[in-house]
């Protein structure tokens, strides 16, 4: 399987992750995507970056392409876990790979991000992605201007999440935007 990254010092550059790993990487169309809703709010290399269940790590590797300088991806794979860590190292990306299980990590890190991004697995209960989105927000993890990003199926909807923002669908992918905002013009 071959993760491309698409923009930044790096892109184009073809990254082979090993067949065995866990991960269903996000498409090329997702991401280009993504980061053209994200390229028009930030600058990236002033970014404090938090990659839930990173997977491949295209996500991560995408915002070190970028310039960001300060990058958590967290998996609680060890492959991943290894995986991630040798592309970091390879490319030189400033990518801390850490190999926990995403909500532990979040009921315990004392850092606070501009962008936390979780990808978790499609069949992990709705019930269980809220309580990322609320775990996230009720420790202030997430600066003033920040999001928390969840990439789902189609099929759930987080509309009723008290800091739910805005969603974008592509393909089978829905990337669904947190916020404190809102809480803030209330």
């Amino acid at each position: 399987m071959h993760i491309r990254i698409i923009s930044g010092k790096y892109k184009s550059r073809r990254i082979s992750a090993p067949k065995n790993l866990p991960i269903r990487p996000t498409t090329d169309r997702a991401k280009e995507a993504l980061f053209n809703i994200l390229k028009n709010q930030f600058d990236f290399k002033d970014l404090k970056v938090l990659d839930l269940f990173t997977g491949s790590g295209g996500i991560a590797y995408e915002f070190a392409s970028r310039g960001t300088q300060f990058i958590h991806a967290v998996d609680r794979s060890y492959p991943v876990y290894k995986f991630v860590s040798q592309t970091a190292k390879e490319f030189n990306f400033p990518i801390k790979v850490i190999k926990k299980d995403s909500l532990k990590f979040l009921e315990k890190t004392p850092e606070t991000y501009d962008i936390i991004f979780a990808d978790p697995p499609y069949d992990l209960a709705q019930e269980e992605q809220e309580k990322l989105i609320s775990v996230s927000f009720e420790r202030n993890l997430i600066n003033e201007s920040g999001y928390f990003i969840l990439e789902h199926i189609e099929r759930l909807n987080f509309e009723q999440h008290p800091n739910y923002d805005f969603s974008r669908k592509y393909g089978k992918s829905v990337f669904s935007f947190f916020s404190s905002k809102l809480e803030m013009d209330n």
